[in-house]
């Protein structure tokens, strides 16, 4: 029985991911009455202290945004990257690991991606190392964050059994940001150099 009902919730996150957007929601919520009706599991109550904090790390985040906040970081990060053009592969994704974790929330690297792009290619640096890597780091950012709402959803699971904040970051912190480094590494010498690159030639000439 057990396994059909892994099953279920197994095809509501296939489905919902697929679907994206409210209907990831939608799935779930069929996938609950299912488990609920179909295979007689009791409802759980709903994790009121989990959510509050999510509303509140959001609240904080819409504030800081309509402050001007997050303009500001990303003047400052627009500048940090234009210090070392050259080494774009190795900054960007240090800068968009910082500004994810201050901002905490990854969309914040969506107005990085054209001035990443921009610097890069004037510096003859394939746009792509920096531009996946920054993207990954940014992601890996979210777990990280103390006022990311998935720090905030692990924190009301972890607290039953004794994990704090401080537990979580200490942990999380520097493996995701070792991890972005060495992803930085990884993607240094991807692909041909762009000016050696065929396809970029040809799009160059033909302007």
């Amino acid at each position: 029985m057990i396994w059909l009902e892994l099953l279920v919730v197994l095809v509501c996150i296939f489905v919902g991911a697929r679907l994206g957007g409210i209907a990831l929601g939608t799935v779930a919520a069929i996938g609950l009455v299912v488990l609920v009706f179909a295979f007689g599991l009791p409802p759980g109550m709903p994790p009121r202290t989990v959510l509050g904090m999510i509303l509140a790390v959001i609240t904080a985040a819409a504030t800081m945004q309509a402050a001007g906040g997050l303009d500001y970081l990303i003047v400052i990060a627009d500048r940090s990257l234009r210090v070392w053009p050259a080494g774009i592969t190795l900054i960007a994704p240090i800068i968009a690991y910082v500004l994810t974790l201050a901002a905490g929330t990854g969309h914040i690297i969506y107005a990085l991606l054209p001035v990443i792009a921009e610097v890069s290619r004037n510096a003859g640096v394939r746009p792509e190392r920096p531009l996946s890597i920054a993207t990954i780091a940014s992601q890996q950012a979210i777990t990280a964050s103390p006022i990311s709402a998935a720090t905030v959803a692990l924190l009301g699971l972890m607290t039953p059994a004794g994990i704090s904040l401080q537990s979580i970051l200490l942990i999380c912190i520097p493996a995701t940001f070792l991890g972005s480094l060495l992803g930085a590494f990884a993607v240094l010498w991807r692909g041909p150099e762009l000016k050696d690159d065929p396809i970029y030639k040809d799009r160059l000439a033909k302007g």
